[in-house]
């Protein structure tokens, strides 16, 4: 077998020729088209891989934001039930207070009210006891209405300041004597001259009869008056005892 070295040569040079074109031609636009590919196809995966850890970002920050307000909602939750607790504590404690202040108040008033019966029932006995007494004392004998009080008249008359005692015995004092029934000639004559001892000069009262005195005189005018009679005796030991009673309640 015989080698042709020039035939052999000039396929060598086809063959680069070949391979220069093919590589050229050929294999540089297939290569750019697989580099431009690889590099799309690292771009997609790029893209997908940011779009996979974007995605898996957005799904850790909704499960925290979930988490967050599953929380925020279970603290919301708790400080609501604690908040109604409190404000029931509150509403049943302020519920008893009401209740116990009605009840003092019930209380206070229904011993004020006790104590306000207990104080008219006191007066109506007091006034009772003295309307008793103001019936008994009218039985007494008309002697004995009038002459035991001439000279309580005349001692309370002489304790009265000088000026007072001139105006009663002027002529235009209008002084009034007041008796529990008519005096006789002997008792107007013994009033008198009590009278006008006690004044120091004439005195002569005008006499009325006021059988609501039971037994006593009075003096009336515009510059004093002389109380010396049951109806008066009567109406201060009412008065005391009914001041009595307002202490005592």
């Amino acid at each position: 077998m015989r080698i042709d070295w020039s035939t052999l040569a000039l396929q060598a040079i086809n063959v680069a020729v070949l391979v220069w074109l093919l590589s050229r031609f050929l294999f540089r636009p297939v290569s750019d088209i697989i580099a431009k590919r690889q590099a799309a196809a690292r771009k997609l995966i790029d893209d997908a891989t940011h779009e996979r850890d974007a995605a898996r970002a957005e799904r850790e920050r909704v499960h925290a934001e979930r988490a967050s307000l599953a929380a925020a909602r279970d603290d919301a939750l708790k400080a609501a039930l604690a908040q109604a607790a409190a404000e029931r504590e509150r509403l049943i404690e302020q519920a008893r207070a009401d209740a116990q202040a009605l009840r003092d108040a019930a209380r206070a008033q229904a011993e004020a009210d006790a104590a306000q019966r207990a104080k008219e029932l006191d007066a109506r006995a007091t006034r009772l006891a003295v309307d008793i007494a103001a019936k008994l004392l009218a039985r007494l004998p008309d002697s004995a209405r009038v002459a035991g009080f001439v000279d309580g008249v005349a001692a309370s008359l002489a304790q009265l300041p000088e000026d007072v005692r001139a105006a009663l015995a002027a002529g235009d004092a209008r002084v009034q004597l007041v008796a529990p029934r008519a005096l006789t000639t002997q008792e107007a004559a013994a009033c008198r001259a009590a009278f006008t001892a006690s004044v120091g000069r004439p005195l002569e009262p005008d006499v009325r009869v006021d059988p609501a005195l039971i037994a006593g005189l009075e003096l009336e005018s515009k510059y004093a008056n002389v109380r010396n009679s049951l109806r008066q005796d009567l109406a201060t030991i009412e008065a005391a005892l009914l001041s009595d009673d307002d202490g005592d309640h």
